[in-house]
């Protein structure tokens, strides 16, 4: 799966976003560390490493998910699994959470995986059908 025909991944500008949130929180923390407000530089500091490792895993795993004719790949901060299609089976379902219908791809292999719109950089249910059109007939 060199070239693969689909492939998903977070939007580069929400992970630009997640970059430069992460410096303004970093530079509100060491303001507030020089105007003596511990609480303060401490929560801007917590926010500035939550927002860098949300950006920085933005940005490595990338293509998130990326699919062929042969099967689907998916990449985690640690390593790149891929199954054939056979192997694997792929749904999406949504729930109701905070007032507002939320879609997610499942991915059930050896292991299950839940990917959102966020990581994906696409609504899951469009995903799933450009995966189906993808996925041979057995």
């Amino acid at each position: 799966m060199d070239n693969p025909i689909s492939s998903y991944s977070p939007k580069p500008a929400l992970v630009v976003v997640g970059w430069l949130g992460a410096a303004a929180a970093a530079s509100g923390s060491a303001y507030l560390a020089l105007v003596a407000d511990r609480t303060g530089a401490l929560l801007f500091g917590v926010a500035a490493v939550a927002l860098a490792a949300a950006a920085a895993h933005g940005a490595l795993v990338r293509p998130r998910l990326a699919a062929d004719h042969d099967g689907i790949r998916v990449r985690t901060l640690t390593s790149t699994r891929q199954w054939s299609w056979p192997e694997v089976r792929v749904r999406s379902t949504t729930t109701r959470r905070l007032g507002r219908d939320v879609s997610v791809l499942e991915i059930e292999a050896d292991e299950l995986l839940i990917l959102g719109a966020l990581e994906l950089g696409a609504d899951p249910r469009d995903v799933l059908d450009e995966l189906n059109a993808l996925r041979p007939a057995y």
